[in-house]
């Protein structure tokens, strides 16, 4: 097959070391190297060109010495080695019958020009491609499906309940809103910029956002949006953000915990001291992972293409040029830079 064994240079963002505590662009480097990259015969492998790559938060877990017990998703990283995550790729060179050259997948793959991947166990054929590829990166990848598990499956939503969202200008955050204003409940967000809070009332159209950093209180603000209390909590930040939802929940209120990117970097997590609002209110409160929800991808493709294909959601991209870029732009998902979804472009097909 072509590019069988073929001598190919080959750029990748490395791991400098483990990471403690905020993460930091001289934690990794872009280094270009040349390999052979062959495929080997018995391994039911594929070797892939990367076209886009998601920076995700999930990848500063696996920066860290020790990953949180019970993330089986992903090992580690190892330092001196490139980081691994979800991306778009075009297969070059194939031994499993799954995959043939010229295929379009995504899936988990490295963060370079070029991957090996032995064997393929997540890596998916992308089937439509009358939208943009870079869109299996996010509404049509994993944080499209976080959204859609995460609201329809966890959350149990229901005409005209009363919706809140952190982190809501984010990949995953602003999808839900707008799955949620589809169903007809009543959407409100949080963001950290004036700009960010404008997205989403005047484009993605949630009734109300609010600027959590101008907010000197929290639970102020959200009695404000939210008089008669709040049906679903779709929670992506955690620490004083949850704390002050868990006043403001109505009886049997739901909460679907996506993340807490709040705490994410720190030594110490922070402590949340209104807990007993989950019992006093009988709240469901439950954290999910988007792989025990694999089997709902095609349930969930019915779902979202039409309305893409549509107009009936707006999806934002955050696009870099360059895996040069690919260090800034992990390390933007945690100061507030991206909005929507953050997108590493490595090669145009």
């Amino acid at each position: 097959m072509a590019f069988s064994g073929e001598e190919l240079s080959n750029k990748q963002v490395i791991l400098r070391d483990y990471v403690t505590g905020f993460p930091q662009e001289s934690d990794m480097y872009v280094i270009t190297g040349t390999a052979k990259l062959k495929v080997p015969e018995d391994s039911k492998g594929v070797l892939v060109k990367n076209l886009y790559l998601s920076s995700d938060p999930y990848i500063r877990f696996l920066m860290g010495k020790r990953k949180p017990e019970g993330y089986s998703s992903f090992s580690s990283y190892t330092p001196g080695s490139p980081l691994t995550g979800y991306g778009v790729a075009k297969v070059l060179d194939s031994r499993n019958p799954g995959f043939k050259e010229g295929d379009l997948v995504w899936g988990i793959t490295g963060w370079e020009e070029y991957s090996l991947i032995t064997p393929p166990q997540r890596l998916f054929k992308i089937q439509h491609t009358d939208v943009p590829l870079s869109y299996y990166t996010g509404i049509l990848g994993l944080p499209g499906l976080s959204a859609y598990a995460g609201f329809y499956e966890v959350s149990s939503p229901k005409k005209g309940d009363r919706v809140f969202i952190s982190a809501a200008s984010g990949a995953v955050g602003h999808l839900v809103g707008q799955f949620a204003k589809l169903m007809g409940c009543y959407v409100v967000g949080s963001a950290g910029s004036k700009e960010k809070v404008d997205l989403l009332k005047n484009k993605l159209g949630f009734d109300e956002a609010f600027n959590y950093k101008e907010e000197h209180n929290l639970d102020a603000a959200l009695k404000r949006c939210f008089p008669e209390g709040i049906d679903i909590y779709f929670e992506n930040v955690g620490g004083k953000m949850l704390d002050a939802v868990l006043l403001n929940m109505r009886v049997r209120g739901r909460i679907a915990a996506c993340g807490m990117i709040s705490q994410y970097n720190l030594d110490q997590p922070e402590g949340v001291r209104n807990l007993m609002s989950i019992v006093y209110k009988r709240v469901h409160f439950e954290g999910f992972s988007v792989y025990d929800f694999y089997h709902l991808y095609p349930k969930f493709l019915d779902v979202v293409l039409p309305y893409i294909r549509g107009g009936k959601i707006t999806y934002i991209e955050d696009i870099v040029e360059g895996l040069e870029k690919g260090p800034g732009a992990i390390i933007g998902l945690f100061k507030g830079r991206n909005v929507g979804k953050q997108v590493v472009v490595v090669a145009h097909e």
